[in-house]
């Protein structure tokens, strides 16, 4: 390891809670915000994760498999409630991530919401498919 390798980044996270079980529905972070729904293993499996895709948005994340919560009420009262101005979603190609995708739809269209919206897959080995 070089020294250049151990220089510290700065997280990009921008507000706590996180986790989108925790995160207050009306908080005042999501005002105009551009949001980011991370399946959990995407931070880990992507090397530059918070540069590339945390800077500069209020960041949610949650596991479609572990967590024993739908995530779909809880998108939908952000979604009803706050002006958000754009909708990014990072999972991992795994099947199991299909949960955070799905809920993060029904969510927009149970909110009645049209907004800039994409889907970003991350492969097991770390890369952008």
């Amino acid at each position: 390891m070089t020294a250049k390798d151990l220089e510290e980044r700065p997280s990009r996270l921008g507000q706590w809670p996180c986790q989108i079980q925790l995160v207050p529905p009306h908080a005042p972070y999501f005002e105009n915000a551009d949001v980011l729904i991370a399946a959990d293993c995407t931070a880990y499996a992507y090397a530059g994760f918070h540069e590339k895709f945390m800077k500069n948005k209020i960041t949610l994340i949650g596991c479609p498999k572990l967590d024993a919560v739908q995530y779909e009420e809880k998108l939908t009262q952000i979604f009803s409630t706050q002006p958000i101005k754009s909708v990014t979603v990072i999972r991992m190609e795994v099947p199991c991530c299909a949960g955070i995708v799905k809920a993060t739809e029904k969510a927009l269209l149970n909110a009645g919401k049209i907004l800039p919206y994409k889907i970003i897959t991350i492969s097991v080995d770390g890369n952008i498919l």
